[in-house]
């Protein structure tokens, strides 16, 4: 009989469900080793849990701001982080979003296993994000309405800002090659890294947002200058208009994206798996952005925008070859901005 760690099964959990939350993340996630990789997957599970709270639009701002509190206090106890999905059951959402949330107590324990510097600064960061899910949800308890583009940069901030901060301390923490210089050079560019993630994503699932989560998170302002408005984002005769009113957040993702494209720059080479692990995202990102920018696709009903899964193979090979040089990062973010990268002999099979 094979004797088994009492957080087996939840990490097992764990590892079962990120691919189903997030297929994007999970095909980093496997790069990185040991409790650096558990720390960094459970730290996408927990802002995962807190995210599929604010986003139940069914729910009612008093019951998601209770709810978002009570996530909280399972940092502090066994008992609480086991109580939690019960207490949540009424919570409404995506279906592996929802088994996630059931799978809350699993996700705790593996928490609690790990190293207590790694789960603190989860906690501290976790903290940060689920403060400004709660702001936004009491700013807007009918569904989010971003007003103005510093509104929107105060929301990226929070969901995704908070990210890069988290994962730039877990790399200070768990890599004996990201000492005190390389994490304070790191810092500057964290946020952009998170945010231009979270920028790319949100212009590429326009109306999912609007139609499946009843929120517009293209600035008022950006609209009414061009011409159109958030109630009329999906509306066919506003189309070009409302495309017009992108350009300054593409401009804001181009510009993050290069702050990101510097943030792997700054990681020691000798960090491969975390260079790996950021670069992925970013390529990803980049792709999808110059797809963005020649559709309209995230504008029409039930549309969005992806790459093919044939680019996609195509990328994770590039970035594997070319995580131990900068400028074959640099080569391969602009070749994947110009058009789809595709490696000969790649299919999608």
């Amino acid at each position: 009989m094979v004797w088994k760690k009492p957080d087996d099964d939840a990490y097992a959990f764990a590892r079962g469900i990120i691919g189903r939350v997030s297929r994007t993340f999970a095909l980093g996630i496997v790069v990185l080793p040991g409790d650096l990789g558990k720390a960094v997957l459970i730290g996408y599970l927990l802002c995962r849990i807190a995210d599929t709270i604010e986003d139940d639009g069914s729910a009612t701002l008093r019951r998601r701001q209770e709810l978002l509190a009570r996530f909280l206090r399972c940092f502090e106890s066994r008992e609480l982080a086991d109580a939690f999905a019960a207490e949540a059951a009424d919570i409404k959402g995506n279906p592996a979003h929802l088994e996630l949330l059931a799978g809350n107590a699993r996700v705790f324990t593996v928490l609690r296993a790990l190293p207590k510097e790694s789960s603190a600064i989860l906690e501290r960061w976790v903290r940060e994000m689920v403060a400004g899910m709660s702001e936004f949800v009491k700013r807007y308890p009918a569904g989010i309405r971003i007003q103005t583009l510093q509104e929107y940069r105060k929301y990226c901030y929070y969901v995704a800002g908070t990210v890069g901060h988290m994962l730039t301390d877990l790399w200070r923490f768990h890599s004996p090659f990201v000492g005190e210089r390389e994490h304070a050079a790191l810092l500057v560019r964290a946020e952009a890294f998170g945010e231009a993630l979270q920028t790319v994503n949100i212009l590429k699932d326009i109306a999912w947002d609007i139609e499946r989560e009843n929120s517009a998170y293209i600035p008022e302002e950006l609209l009414i200058a061009a011409g159109a408005s958030q109630s009329t984002l999906l509306q066919p005769e506003r189309r070009a208009n409302a495309r017009q009113a992108l350009c300054a957040l593409t401009r804001l993702a181009h510009d993050d994206l290069r702050a990101s494209a510097e943030y792997v720059a700054l990681l020691p080479k000798r960090a491969a798996r975390i260079r790996l692990f950021c670069l992925l995202p970013i390529v990803f990102a980049v792709a999808t952005l110059r797809e963005i920018e020649s559709s309209v696709a995230m504008l029409e009903s039930g549309g969005g925008v992806k790459i093919s899964r044939r680019e996609v193979r195509s990328l994770i090979l590039a970035c594997v070859g070319a995580t131990w040089s900068n400028t074959l990062v640099r080569r391969l973010i602009g070749a994947a901005n110009k058009a789809p990268f595709l490696l000969p002999g790649v299919g999608t099979s």
